[in-house]
């Protein structure tokens, strides 16, 4: 299982990536795909819709279940990846880079609740 140490995680397997202009990138983990299979849909949230913290963000469909994914903080939207919706299995393919939307978040201290690698790591191990 592939868990890059330079990005934050969610406890509902999402990964977040702090950009240098301050904004985050938000896909789903390595885990969260290879327990989901094969993608063949995605929704994602509308530029400019405001979330809150744990709020349901977007929507991926595979073969096997449909699952949520959700904002990891509290912010708003700013860019989603078309690319993605056009072809989902580029999710699949490397999580870490098939990045689902971009979030302004609205308080950047709020990313201090997220987990680090090593405890996203045990909670995957525990589980």
């Amino acid at each position: 299982m592939n868990i890059p140490s330079d990005l934050k995680y969610t406890r509902s397997h999402e990964w977040v990536r702090s950009e240098a202009d301050g904004m985050l990138s938000i896909g789903i983990t390595d885990h969260a795909q290879e327990l989901l299979g094969d993608l063949v849909f995605i929704e994602l949230p509308e530029v400019g819709r405001e979330l809150a913290a744990e709020q349901e963000a977007a929507v991926v469909e595979s073969v096997k279940a449909a699952a949520d994914v959700y904002a990891p903080v509290a912010g708003s939207v700013v860019e989603v990846n078309q690319t993605v919706v056009d072809a989902p299995e580029r999710v699949n393919q490397d999580p870490y880079t098939a990045w689902l939307f971009k979030m302004r978040p609205a308080a950047a201290s709020d990313l201090d609740a997220l987990l680090d690698a090593a405890a996203y790591q045990q909670l995957v191990e525990a589980a």
